[in-house]
């Protein structure tokens, strides 16, 4: 017979199989199960979620304390606080697909977009009354753009309701949330129709949001101005003849898809005047928007390599928002990162979604500076009042001539001086070498360093110069007698005297450290010396000591370039509503170009050379050309099928993630196809050993459905290419072709990449896809003996 006592210890034993104690420290996980099968009611889906939670905690208050997140609209998951054990508990139950920790992930005009081919005036000769509707004006309508950042400045002129604006689309579920400084009946409008923050996830890892001595807002608006300036670039409204930086970039300022909607989620917060953004913050913003009814999100956020598996650890959070995202037919773009010029360092590398670098446009600041007036030496910079002063050698302030604030030779004064700092010596960049300048009470700065890198706000007058310029400047210095007396001007605005789009020095390259038969970057857009809206209450340099006010700044990044395409993918979703994602995608590669604006190859700054598909991917998106491809490689569920497979995901688990129609065969190949064979735009192989084929499959989307397309190749450095068929016939009855490309290998080899393309033409329309091929001849490699590319 069972006694009461052994009863109760069965109990006990029983529970300790679920309450899991641990004295580890508790950190924010996030607990990953596929698709919400609860849609119409979420709150079904929630009430699941704290059924699993209880099963690692003794009570409910403890699941309520411990729940951040119930991820229940788009997808399946939540995140919670919780320690190593509980989450090794939920990561074995049967209906979880992972477990991980959730990961700080960083931040990564005027000019640009008539840079861009669309200017507000359609030909030069025209009047403004007179001209036919430009692109950006006759698209985006009711095309609701989700910017996750920042926040929102609601003030700035570039997110004013415009007059005869339409009603707030019908099928906005959206809301503009309260908060500090945010009253939605003042700051949101037609325009802008949504703002939402996310706060639990960062309290969680910094602790209750400090508005005091760390300046912040407990609601979307924004701080730190990144936000304001991101959604600004992607849709502003036009600003006349208003925009300008001192003077500087003088001009009309507008978005990409001016007349589109936006909507705000403020995931990334201030810390010590740094951006922090949250991965359990960033899935509940997914979550949310995609219910909300948003068409394209932009998010100019990521984390550095080493990159993790997709789906299954910390930072795989902008992996699964947008993998959900790209089912429901929502266009997500991301920022490649700015870890350039170095390769492999490129981020956000999911084929579902779109990856932007970061190049420059045709408008520079000249500077010119004259010592004693004999040495003439253009620079560029933001002056603007003429200076004239002494010239000095950094190394009379600074020991070793090292410009930074620890090497100042407290307490010997420049004034009257205008430092001569070289880069090199250190290394420093230019915000140090202006603090340092600065502190020592310089009158100017002149910054030397190898490459042309971004301008900027600035602390203390500043010019920047190449070496060659630096050391002509620095031998004149020490040759001459007396101390040189030297003029800087006031700087200029020029425009289209400099070849241009440069791939910037800093913007992230590939190949793909995780996905290496996928090409990232896909695309390159501007992102260097970006003026776009900015929060009057915050300084241009985001200095506690810079008490400037300003409505347009200056920032640089692929945080820069990524708004760019989110703005052009909106005009084309407005032009073609039904285009999928991966179609969108394929419009923006397959038409942009790899010629600068003197028909050379763009040059790819840092290493100073020719520029290839590892540093702007597809090439310079050219939004005219994207409106109409000619031609678009879609991706079908079968794509991602063998993506999710080939990165070890289960059919079951396939299943619980992929939105599949009816009949969809979701197992997995016993013989792994490679990636290369994934329908995408661009065509990589990054281990070719022996000949393989790779098939692609197209869709005509042009206005003629009964056209011709012939295929012209140019081939890789040592590679034999065959495309058969070379011409592929469409009509109103046959849509889609298909045509196989064969690739072997001509020559000894071993790591090196080289780089062709394959070409579509019907004498209107240029479909252009990049050829990355690695050629691996020289000695075996077992990684690749049972992978098949067919």
């Amino acid at each position: 017979m069972v006694t009461d006592s052994q009863c109760f210890w069965a109990l006990c034993l029983s529970l300790s199989l679920y309450f899991i104690h641990s004295n580890s420290t508790p950190h924010v996980y996030i607990v990953y199960l596929g698709l919400s099968h609860n849609i119409h009611e979420p709150h079904l889906t929630s009430e699941h979620h704290v059924q699993l939670l209880s099963k690692v905690f003794a009570s409910e208050e403890d699941v309520k304390r411990s729940m951040l997140y119930s991820y229940k609209h788009s997808f399946s998951g939540f995140s919670a606080k919780l320690n190593s054990s509980q989450a090794s508990a939920l990561a074995k139950m049967e209906e979880v697909i992972s477990v991980f920790r959730s990961k700080t992930l960083q931040l990564h005009t005027t000019r640009s977009w008539d840079f861009l081919g669309l200017p507000l005036i359609s030909s030069s000769t025209s009047t403004a009354s007179a001209a036919a509707s430009p692109l950006q004006l006759a698209y985006g309508q009711d095309v609701i753009v989700g910017v996750f950042d920042t926040g929102i400045w609601p003030e700035s002129e570039s997110f004013r309701e415009e007059p005869h604006m339409r009603p707030i689309p019908s099928t906005w579920k959206g809301k503009c949330v309260k908060g500090e400084m945010f009253e939605p009946a003042k700051a949101c409008n037609r325009k802008l129709i949504g703002a939402r923050y996310y706060l639990e996830g960062f309290e969680e890892d910094y602790g209750p949001l400090n508005t005091s001595g760390n300046p912040e807002f407990r609601s979307a608006r924004d701080f730190l101005g990144h936000g304001t300036h991101t959604a600004s670039t992607a849709v502003g409204s036009v600003v006349k003849n208003n925009a300008s930086f001192y003077g500087f970039a003088e001009g009309t300022a507008r978005g990409g898809a001016p007349k589109a909607r936006l909507a705000v989620y403020k995931v990334c917060w201030g810390k010590n005047y740094s951006s922090r953004c949250n991965g359990a913050d960033i899935l509940a913003a997914f979550d949310d928007a995609l219910h909300d009814g948003v068409h394209v999100i932009s998010a100019s956020i990521g984390s550095r390599p080493p990159l993790i598996p997709l789906f299954e650890s910390e930072g795989a959070e902008a992996a699964i928002g947008s993998f959900h995202a790209m089912q429901l037919g929502v266009s997500v773009v991301f920022s490649a990162g700015n870890e350039g010029p170095d390769p492999s360092q490129v981020t956000n590398v999911a084929p579902w979604s779109l990856c932007v670098a970061a190049s420059s446009i045709d408008r520079m600041f000249p500077t010119r500076i004259l010592l004693d007036n004999k040495l003439s030496i253009m620079g560029e910079g933001l002056i603007t009042t003429p200076i004239k002063a002494k010239l000095a050698d950094a190394s009379v302030f600074f020991n070793n001539g090292v410009c930074t604030s620890r090497n100042w030779k407290e307490p010997k004064s420049a004034q009257g001086r205008v430092i001569l700092c070289f880069s090199v010596i250190g290394p420093y960049d230019i915000g140090e070498a202006e603090v340092a300048a600065k502190l020592a009470n310089a009158s100017a700065l002149i910054f030397v360093e190898p490459m042309s890198r971004e301008i900027g706000a600035d602390i203390i007058p500043s010019v920047h110069v190449n070496l060659e310029q630096g050391t002509r400047i620095l031998n004149y210095l020490t040759e001459s007698p007396t101390k040189p007396v030297v003029q800087i001007e006031a700087s200029k605005t020029i425009i289209g005297k400099s070849p241009a789009p440069r791939v910037a020095y800093f913007s992230s390259r590939g190949p793909s450290s995780l996905t290496p038969d996928i090409l990232k970057p896909d695309i390159s857009a501007p992102g260097m010396n970006i003026l776009a809206a900015w929060p009057n209450q915050t300084s241009p340099t985001l200095r506690r000591d810079d008490n400037r006010s300003v409505n347009w700044n200056f920032q640089s990044g692929t945080s820069m370039s990524c708004p760019h395409v989110s703005g052009v993918v909106a005009l084309i979703k407005s032009a073609h509503p039904n285009w999928s994602p991966a179609a969108i995608k394929s419009a923006i590669m397959t038409t942009a170009y790899t010629k600068d604006t003197s028909f050379d190859t763009i040059l790819a700054d840092g290493p100073m050379k020719a520029s290839d598909p590892f540093d702007l991917g597809a090439g310079h998106i050219d939004p005219i050309k994207a409106l109409d491809p000619g031609l678009v490689y879609d991706m079908k569920t079968s794509d991602y099928v063998q993506f999710l497979c080939n990165i070890g995901y289960t059919q079951e688990q396939i299943n619980m993630i992929v939105l599949c129609p009816s009949g969809t065969d979701t197992s997995c190949p016993r013989v792994p196809k490679s990636n290369a064979n994934v329908n995408y735009p661009s065509i990589t192989v990054s281990n070719l050993q022996s000949a393989v084929t790779i098939k692609r499959t197209m869709r005509n989307v042009g206005e003629n459905k009964n056209a011709i397309y012939f295929g012209t190749i140019s081939e890789p450095d040592g590679v034999e290419v065959v495309i058969w068929p070379r011409v592929l016939v469409f009509s109103w009855f046959k849509a889609e072709n298909t045509y196989y490309v064969t690739l072997k290998p001509q020559k000894k080899s071993q790591g090196r990449y080289d780089f062709g393309e394959i070409v579509w033409s019907d004498g209107f329309h240029r479909v252009r896809s990049p050829l990355v091929v690695c050629v691996n001849t020289t000695q075996d490699s077992n990684a690749s003996k049972n992978l098949s590319y067919m």
